[in-house]
């Protein structure tokens, strides 16, 4: 149901899976159309897709998808209504068979022995992911990644205030990163696009997450970034207090 929902609204849902071995692929035939054979994967496409099922809830399957696009309801809620007592309901099953589809074709790039660009994008996609599951784990009540109320509303406002704090440490950093750039780029340093396209604001080895905070001094007038760090300067190691050794 979720690769339906995620094709019908024109997106690419591209999960890895554990047991890859034993998932099944299927084959689409148009009722009343031919089909050739499936050459060296024709013993995998041994299931079929009921295709009526989608032709026949294809107008309301639309109207899901506009509800989706619109936010009048949420794919969580869709999701528990499209099954009743552990069995999807008529429309359900449609979104299942339509997920039957573009799941086969997701495997087949998955497998492919001759181009894994698509396994390299779902690779850095899975990076993005952890590395901000990562962050949201560090600044969690300090690194502890716990949620301490008991109760779902008061759940709900700490992982807001959680993201809201994950958005504001992405964006501090995208700004700084790219004052960086413009920097070495106005220093003369020569900067490939390739390597800045790789670089992440998701990276947080420079926040102290833990101990107390001062805003009333930390923020810049008028809105300017403060100076970059020289980064030839001398750093202190986090034991150090700038003390001179004895």
């Amino acid at each position: 149901m979720v690769f339906g929902l995620f094709k019908i609204l024109g997106y690419n849902f591209s999960p890895r899976f554990r047991d890859l071995d034993d998932q099944r692929f299927w084959r689409a035939t148009m009722p009343g159309v031919e089909t050739g054979r499936y050459g060296a994967v024709e013993d995998l496409a041994r299931n079929r897709v009921n295709l009526n099922k989608v032709i026949t809830h294809w107008p309301d399957m639309l109207k899901v998808a506009g509800s989706l696009v619109t936010n009048q309801v949420r794919a969580y809620d869709l999701l528990r209504m499209f099954g009743r007592d552990g069995r999807p309901t008529p429309l359900g099953a449609a979104f299942a068979e339509y997920g039957r589809i573009a799941k086969t074709e997701h495997l087949l790039r998955v497998v492919d022995p001759v181009d894994d660009t698509y396994r390299r994008q779902m690779n850095r996609q899975l990076t993005v992911q952890e590395s901000r599951h990562k962050l949201a784990r560090d600044v969690c009540h300090g690194k502890r990644g716990t949620i301490h109320q008991a109760y779902r509303d008061g759940m709900e406002d700490q992982l807001g205030a959680l993201g809201l704090v994950l958005n504001a440490i992405v964006l501090w950093t995208t700004r700084y990163i790219d004052a960086a750039v413009a920097q070495l780029r106005a220093e003369g340093h020569e900067l490939r696009d390739e390597d800045i396209a790789r670089l992440s604001p998701l990276k947080h080895r420079n926040l102290n997450l833990l101990g107390r905070y001062s805003f009333t001094a930390s923020v810049p007038a008028s809105g300017n970034l403060r100076p970059l760090r020289d980064p030839e300067a001398p750093e202190l190691d986090e034991d150090d207090d700038g003390a001179e050794p004895d």
